[in-house]
């Protein structure tokens, strides 16, 4: 049995701080860990999607999706994906009670609360809206970025466990973790978890959904070269985040107000079972159909 690190989730020096606004409580409000797993996630993945346009081997006879000038454009529109849509998602699929008795709840970052399938969301219709806008293909585009989430993926899963939250079920494997034993910070992160050793299902997810997720996309990317094939990439990826994500939740604790879900699903593995099917129906779809010959854009 291990002991849960007491790992301080603001960046020293820089919070918890308490505001009052108006006579309103505010906060703790400050610089965590979290924001800047979001903040180094994103710029790595730019970085990366960059050095792909920037790889001519990788794209066969076609030319790259996007340039580098339009994918510094496009990081800001990703950005604001990921951030409106993983907080709407929280409060749509796993606070939607408090959504609609208290919608200006959503507003209370400092509270805590995103949802991947949310910013999933988020994320593909900035890429609707962008290709449209630029006039690129939405497919190959998502192709594109694809290769880059997991760097995201890994930062938020190991800044979900220095916050503690977001803990596994109760087990008996050695290297099972006791995750209430700090002094809690805030009224959010609460000591449901219990004295009971749980898995550390933090740590299984940015072992999967980041590092092993990332190298199946490498593969993909420069030994199979499928950023010739539209959506292939894409499809990958759901597919793979799918099977990761439902794997998972076996081991992850649902959320103590979430209802029971017949057959013993969680509202994680729900939303992942579409994106299973999307994810082998684009797949399936790209290695039928021949490989386009595009010119210089």
């Amino acid at each position: 049995m291990l002991l849960f690190p007491n790992i301080n989730p603001y960046v020293p020096l820089l919070g918890p701080y308490q505001i009052d606004l108006l006579g309103r409580h505010v906060g703790p409000i400050g610089v965590r860990w979290y924001a800047l797993a979001y903040i180094a996630g994103i710029t790595l993945g730019w970085r990366y999607c960059v050095r792909l346009v920037k790889t001519p081997a990788l794209w066969g006879a076609r030319a790259p999706t996007a340039t580098p000038t339009q994918l510094d454009d496009l990081v800001l529109w990703l950005t604001l994906g990921t951030v409106v849509g993983g907080r709407l998602g929280s409060m749509l699929f796993y606070n939607s009670h408090e959504l609609l008795t208290h919608p200006l709840v959503t507003f209370e970052i400092w509270n805590g609360g995103m949802s991947f399938h949310g910013g999933m969301i988020g994320v593909a219709t900035a890429i609707v809206l962008f290709s449209r806008a630029n006039k690129i293909d939405m497919l190959r585009l998502g192709d594109l970025v694809a290769p880059c989430v997991p760097f995201g993926l890994f930062l938020a899963r190991i800044a979900n466990f220095i916050n503690g939250e977001l803990w596994g079920r109760v087990t008996d494997v050695p290297w099972g973790m006791v995750f209430c034993n700090r002094t809690i910070l805030n009224a959010y992160h609460t000591c449901e978890a219990g004295t009971h050793p749980r898995h550390p299902s933090q740590l299984y997810e940015a072992a999967l959904e980041g590092i092993v997720l990332f190298l199946i996309l490498r593969w993909a990317t420069h030994r199979a070269k499928w950023l010739e094939r539209q959506g292939a990439l894409t499809g990958l990826f759901l597919a793979c985040y799918a099977v990761f994500r439902i794997a998972l939740e076996n081991v992850r604790e649902p959320d103590l107000w979430m209802p029971k879900f017949p057959l013993g699903l969680t509202m994680g593995m729900i939303l992942s079972i579409p994106m299973f099917l999307v994810g082998v129906w684009l797949i399936w779809r790209a290695l039928k159909r021949p490989i386009e010959v595009s010119s210089p854009a």
